[in-house]
């Protein structure tokens, strides 16, 4: 199984899953980029995998489907005017011979959801489609959730296997290492991937996939829990007494950190 990031935009990533003939392609915000890697690999696109509405993630997905003839499942929420397969905590299916699971992570969108993929066999790790709730080093903006429904939504990937390969759909990492790094400075593991994000951009290639491993010991918003974020969040906002408000004080404070 191969996993690709398409760029698109000006940060975005198109990931595209294929087996050498069949593809899965999740949040398509332009269709031509995809198009062209389909072409050149002699791929046909299975399905088309949405997380969530906004059209960085959607804009390319009609081009693409009338194509393709690729399927489409999206959060069955969202959408009311696209015909597409609806999906919903729990649902499963099955492509490119991979078990598929669908978990609810509303906090960014209110009826986000992400996929878990997971081979049968057991013999590679499980991918993780986020969308824009779990970014490598933090997390997305609370445009229609509440702290309280993000804080649930990461809790919830936080519990996939270590060895999970997060596939985020935006190249934010630097940025969001750097807020990391502002409030857990004495972290090492941190460090480390900061240093090594930073070499990999240096040369042109994505930071992306994480792993859920790693996420757990770097991003502070799947850290809310641990001393050191807890005080650092009380000394932006001393009103921070549970971890809900731990969590707010730490997204509001990166939403205006320069």
């Amino acid at each position: 199984m191969v996993l690709h990031p398409v760029p698109a935009f000006a940060d975005n990533y198109i990931w595209v899953l294929h087996n050498g003939t069949s593809a899965v392609v999740v949040d398509p915000g332009e269709s031509e980029p995809v198009m062209t890697y389909l072409h050149t690999h002699r791929l046909q696109a299975e399905a088309i995998l949405v997380t969530h509405h906004h059209a960085d993630h959607t804009g390319g997905v009609k081009d693409l489907r009338q194509a393709t003839g690729a399927k489409v499942l999206g959060p069955a929420g969202e959408w009311a005017d696209m015909d597409c397969e609806r999906v919903w905590e729990g649902s499963r299916f099955e492509l490119l011979g991979l078990d598929w699971q669908v978990y609810d992570v509303p906090g960014h969108t209110a009826d986000h959801v992400a996929y878990v993929a997971y081979n049968r066999e057991g013999t590679t790790p499980p991918w993780l489609f986020c969308g824009d709730t779990l970014f490598s080093g933090g997390c997305g903006r609370l445009f229609e959730g509440t702290p309280d429904q993000m804080l649930a939504s990461l809790d919830k990937l936080a519990t996939l296997p270590d060895e999970t390969w997060v596939c985020c759909t935006h190249e934010y990492t630097l940025s969001n290492l750097r807020f990391a790094a502002a409030v857990d400075p004495d972290n090492a593991a941190l460090h480390a991937w900061q240093a090594e994000s930073e070499a990999r951009r240096s040369q042109g290639r994505p930071t992306l996939p994480s792993r859920m491993d790693r996420e757990k010991a770097v991003n502070p918003f799947l850290r809310v829990r641990q001393p050191a974020l807890v005080e650092a969040a009380r000394r932006h906002s001393p009103s921070a007494k549970n971890d809900s408000a731990v969590f707010a004080a730490l997204r509001e404070w990166k939403n205006n950190f320069r």
